[in-house]
C-alpha cells in the first residue's frame, strides 16, 4: 500500500494551531496545520476504501484534475441556473474565493508521500467548497463548523472534529439559548447518513441540477443552521464595526 513517510499524530502542533486559529479565525493556514497534525492513518484508510469502489479504481487510473475544472470560471458561469456548478461559481464569486487560493493556503510541511496519496489528498482538499454547496452551509463560523462536522462523519479526520467542537462551543457561549450545538451535531448526522462523497465524480456532477445531486447522495437540508445564522452574522457585523472604529485619543 502506498503510504506517507509518517503517520504519527502531533497533538502539540495541533494545540498550537488551534490556539492561533482562536486568536485569528481568518488564519486559514492554521486549519490545514491542525488537520495535518492529527491526520494519522486516516488518509490511508480512506484511500484503501476508495480503491474498493469501481469509481475509485477508475479515478485512480485516470487521475482527473478537479482543480482545473473548478478553476474554469467561464465554464462554470455558463452552466444553467440551479445547476450544481453554477451554484458553486456564484458562491465562490460572492465570497471572493478561488480554488487556486485554497491550494496556496493548504501548502504546509508534511511527510513525503507517493503520487497516489498526494493526488488523493489534493482531491479531498479541493472538494471542500463543493461540500458547502451540497450541504447548504455558508462560510460564516457556524457554517464552517457544520461543514467540518459533516466532513468528520465522512472521513474520520480528527482535526475536523476538533475544529467543529471548539468553534461550536465558542459560538454557543455568544448565543445562549440558541441551538448551536444541535446545528453542528445535525451536520455530523447528515454526514453519517449521506452516501460517501469521497468517491463522487464531481466533474460530471457540476452540470446537473443541485437538488438532484443532493437527492442522489442522500444529503438532507439542515434545519437548525438557517434559524441561527442570522444572529451569527449579526455578531460578526457588530465585531467588524467595532474593530473598524478609530481608537480613542
Amino acid at each position: 500500500m502506498p503510504q506517507s513517510a509518517s503517520t504519527r499524530l502531533h497533538p502539540i502542533v495541533a494545540l498550537r494551531a488551534m490556539r492561533n486559529l482562536i486568536r485569528n479565525r481568518g488564519d486559514t493556514k492554521q486549519v490545514f496545520l491542525l488537520i495535518e497534525a492529527l491526520r494519522g492513518k486516516t488518509t490511508l484508510h480512506q484511500l484503501a476504501r476508495f480503491r474498493q469502489s469501481e469509481t475509485g479504481q477508475r479515478m485512480l487510473a485516470e487521475r482527473p484534475g478537479l482543480l482545473a475544472r473548478l478553476s474554469d470560471r467561464a465554464s462554470l458561469a455558463a452552466l444553467p441556473l440551479g445547476s450544481f456548478g453554477r451554484a458553486y461559481y456564484e458562491f465562490m464569486a460572492a465570497e471572493d474565493l478561488s480554488a487556486e487560493a485554497l491550494v496556496e493556503l493548504s501548502k504546509v510541511q508534511r511527510p513525503v508521500a507517493d503520487d497516489e496519496v498526494t493526488w488523493f489528498r489534493a482531491r479531498n482538499r479541493e472538494m471542500h467548497d463543493l461540500l458547502h454547496i451540497i450541504t447548504g452551509y455558508g462560510r460564516d463560523p457556524l457554517g464552517e463548523a457544520c461543514v467540518v462536522a459533516f466532513s468528520y462523519a465522512q472521513t474520520g479526520q480528527k482535526g475536523f472534529a476538533v475544529i467543529a467542537a471548539v468553534t461550536a462551543f465558542r459560538i454557543a457561549r455568544k448565543l445562549p439559548g440558541q441551538h448551536v450545538l444541535r446545528a453542528v451535531f445535525e451536520a455530523y448526522r447528515q454526514g453519517r447518513r449521506a452516501d460517501w462523497l469521497i468517491d463522487a465524480q464531481w466533474e460530471g456532477l457540476l452540470s446537473q441540477p443541485l437538488d438532484a445531486v443532493r437527492a442522489r447522495f442522500g444529503v438532507s437540508p439542515p434545519t437548525y443552521y438557517p434559524r441561527i445564522v442570522p444572529d451569527v452574522r449579526r455578531i460578526i457585523a457588530a465585531m467588524e464595526a467595532q474593530s473598524a472604529q478609530p481608537a480613542a485619543l
